[in-house]
C-alpha cells in the first residue's frame, strides 16, 4: 500500500526523522466508488456471457477467441445500453441495492429493457432473427442479473465487506458522520445511505466531557487521540478518519499521533473527504477555513482546460439545435395559456451568474400574472397555489426551462451547472451558509447535480443541502458527471417529475 505524506491532510508538516513504513494490508471492506464499480462490471459481464450463451447454444458465429473480439461492436453497443438504462432506473442506487427485493426487481427490469432496446439497433447488434436465440438472451441475461443482485444484496452487505472508520473527532463533524452511517435514524426509517458500505467503530477525543466509554451518536468512545496509534494496532480499521473541523486546535500529541499512523500503513483521511465520496455532496458546515475543499480539484491543467472548451461549444451547438423544436413548441405552449394561463408568455427574471454577475433569465410563465406582487420575493412551495394547472404540467415536463437555451447562446448559462438563483436570495442565504457564492465559480445550468439528486426545496436546510450537492459538481465536473446528469434529467422529464 502506497503511503503518502500527511502534508497532503495537514499542511505545514515536516519529516525530522524518516520512518520505514510498515505496509498495512486492508481487509475487504468495500467503499461506496468500488460497490458501484463492482455492481457494473459483474453486471455487465453478465450480460455478455448470456449473449455469449445465446450465440454460441443457436449459431457458428463464434468459434474461437479472435471471432469474439472481431465482433467487438456487439459487446461495446450492449454495455453503452445497459448503463443508458440503467441510470434511467437508477439500478446503482447503493441503498437500493442493498435491499434484494428492490434491487432484484431494479436491475431485472433494466436488463429485459436493455434486451428489447438491443434487438431493435441494427448493423451495431447480431441479426438476432432466431426467435430460440432471442428467448435465450433475455432469460439468461434477466436470471442473472437477478440472482447477482440478490447475492450482492445479501453478502456484501455484511460486516466483512464494510470499510471500517475509526474516527478521529467526536465533535458536530464527527457526529454529523455517524448519522451519516447509521443504518437508521431516530424514528426507525431507512437511512438513504445504509448501503455505502462505511461502519464507524468508535470514536477518538480529547474532550473531558468525552471520556473514554461514554457513547456519542450511539457509538463509543475509545479513549484520547495520542492513543491512536494502539487503537489502531488494535482495531486495524480500514481508514482513520480525521473529523475536526479547526485543525490548529489539535495538540501536538494528537497530530504526531496521525502522523505516525500514516507513516505505519494506515489511510488517514478527513472527515469531509469520507462524506463527499459517500454523499456526492460537499459538507459545507464541516469545512471550516479550508478553502480549496470547495474549489475544483484539478489545477486547471491541459486536460481541465479541454473540458471546459468543450463543454462551451457542445452548449452552442446543443442549444442552437434544441431552439428549432422550441419554434414548434412556443405556439402550443401559447394556445395552453390563452385557454387556462391568459397573460404574458415569457417570465423573465434577474439572477446571478458566473462571478456573481446578474443576467435576465427567461421562462414559459408557469404562475399567476404578477404572482409576488403582495409578497415580493418568495420561495416557490411545493403545490404553490401561484402556479397554474398549464403551468404545472410545464414544470413536471421541464419545458417551462426552454427558453433558457437563448441564455446559453449568449454564455450566461450552460446546459450542466448549479441552478441560477436570484440576488435576494443569495444575500440572504450567503449569510447563513457558508461558501454559498462559490457555487458561482461555474456557469449555472439549465439543471445540475442537485436537481437530479436532491430536486425541491423551499427552507434554508434545503438549501444548504442543494449547495453541498452544486459544490460537488464545481469540484468534479467533467464529462462523465454531466453525461450522467443529462441522463437523469431526460428520466425526469419523462417521469414528469420536474417542479
Amino acid at each position: 500500500m502506497k503511503v503518502e505524506g500527511m502534508d497532503k491532510l495537514l499542511p505545514g508538516t515536516k519529516a525530522s526523522t524518516p520512518i520505514l513504513p510498515r505496509v498495512h494490508l486492508r481487509g475487504l471492506g468495500l467503499r461506496a466508488s468500488e460497490r458501484v464499480l463492482m455492481l457494473l462490471l459483474v453486471d455487465l459481464a453478465l450480460l455478455v456471457a448470456s449473449l455469449v450463451l445465446a450465440v454460441v447454444v443457436r449459431t457458428e458465429w463464434l468459434t474461437s477467441a479472435d471471432a469474439f473480439f472481431a465482433l467487438w461492436r456487439w459487446w461495446l453497443t450492449l454495455a453503452i445500453l445497459w448503463w443508458v438504462v440503467a441510470q434511467f432506473l437508477e439500478v446503482y442506487d447503493l441503498a437500493r441495492a442493498a435491499i434484494a427485493p428492490q434491487s432484484m426487481l431494479a436491475a431485472g427490469g433494466a436488463a429485459a429493457i436493455t434486451v428489447a432496446l438491443y434487438h431493435a439497433i441494427p448493423v451495431f447488434t447480431p441479426p438476432l432473427l432466431s426467435r430460440g436465440l432471442s428467448l435465450i438472451f433475455m432469460l439468461a441475461a434477466v436470471g442473472s442479473v437477478m440472482i447477482w443482485r440478490g447475492v450482492y444484496a445479501v453478502l456484501f452487505v455484511q460486516p466483512a465487506f464494510e470499510t471500517r472508520l475509526l474516527v478521529v473527532g467526536a465533535g458536530t463533524a464527527g457526529r454529523a458522520l455517524a448519522r451519516t452511517f447509521h443504518r437508521d435514524d431516530e424514528e426507525g426509517a431507512l437511512n438513504p445511505y445504509r448501503g455505502t458500505g462505511y461502519r464507524i467503530v468508535g470514536f477518538l477525543d480529547d474532550d473531558p466531557d468525552k471520556p473514554a466509554g461514554s457513547r456519542v451518536a450511539g457509538l463509543p468512545v475509545l479513549g484520547s487521540i495520542e492513543g491512536l496509534v494502539a487503537q489502531a494496532k488494535q482495531l486495524k480499521p480500514d481508514m482513520i478518519v480525521l473529523a475536526i473541523t479547526h485543525r490548529h486546535t489539535m495538540s501536538q500529541g494528537a497530530f504526531d499521533a496521525l502522523v505516525e499512523c500514516r507513516a505505519l500503513g494506515y489511510q488517514v483521511t478527513t472527515m469531509t473527504d469520507v462524506y463527499e465520496r459517500a454523499l456526492g455532496r460537499v459538507p459545507v458546515e464541516h469545512v471550516g477555513r479550508n478553502i480549496p475543499a470547495v474549489l475544483p480539484v484539478d489545477d486547471r491543467g491541459p486536460a481541465d482546460r479541454l473540458y471546459w472548451a468543450a463543454k462551451r461549444i457542445g452548449d452552442v451547438i446543443l442549444s442552437a439545435v434544441f431552439l428549432l423544436p422550441m419554434a414548434v413548441v412556443i405556439p402550443l405552449v401559447l394556445l395552453l395559456n390563452l385557454l387556462g394561463n391568459r397573460g404574458p408568455l415569457f417570465y423573465r427574471q434577474v439572477r446571478v451568474g458566473r462571478g456573481g454577475r446578474p443576467f435576465t433569465v427567461n421562462k414559459f410563465r408557469t404562475m399567476l400574472p404578477d404572482a409576488e406582487g403582495k409578497t415580493g420575493a418568495v420561495w416557490a412551495a411545493q403545490d404553490d397555489p401561484r402556479v397554474t394547472p398549464v403551468g404545472r404540467f410545464l414544470r413536471k415536463a421541464r419545458i417551462d426551462e426552454l427558453p433558457q437555451l437563448l441564455n446559453v447562446l449568449r454564455g450566461e448559462m450552460s446546459l450542466i451547472g448549479p441552478r441560477p438563483e436570484r440576488p435576494e436570495f443569495v444575500d440572504s442565504l450567503a449569510q447563513v451558509i457558508p461558501y454559498y457564492r462559490a457555487r458561482h465559480a461555474v456557469r449555472p445550468g439549465i439543471s445540475g447535480w442537485a436537481q437530479v439528486r436532491y430536486g425541491y426545496g423551499n427552507t434554508i436546510e434545503d438549501a444548504r443541502t442543494k449547495l453541498e450537492y452544486d459544490l460537488y459538481y464545481v469540484r468534479h465536473a467533467g464529462f462523465y458527471l454531466d453525461a450522467l446528469i443529462v441522463l437523469k434529467t431526460i428520466a425526469t422529464m419523462l417521469k414528469l417529475q420536474g417542479r
